[in-house]
């Protein structure tokens, strides 16, 4: 999901897509749900790289996009950090 949303964005940026509404489309998404993925690259960058290395471990509720949204919502990284320490435990 994140890998994802870092790919609208860059095909965004490089005038592949027009804009979100448009990628939207193409995915067969919902324009929501394209602004909820993105919304992921607000996430700070450690952040990020630990969501990406995740590994599944059997039996372990996977980390949904959901779990995430109070996170993209904090505008201080070391804020979001704080959160996703306690969002891990």
């Amino acid at each position: 999901m994140l890998a994802l949303a870092h790919h609208i964005e860059q095909r965004i940026a490089a005038g592949a897509f027009r804009d979100r509404a448009h990628a939207a489309d193409v995915f067969g998404l919902t324009r929501p749900r394209i602004t909820q993925l993105c919304a992921l690259t607000l996430l700070a960058p450690d952040i990020q790289e630990e969501i990406l290395f995740l590994e599944a471990v059997r039996g372990a509720q996977p980390l949904s996009e959901r779990a995430l949204r109070p996170l993209v919502r904090i505008l201080s990284w070391s804020e979001q950090r704080r959160l996703w320490s306690s969002l891990r435990s």
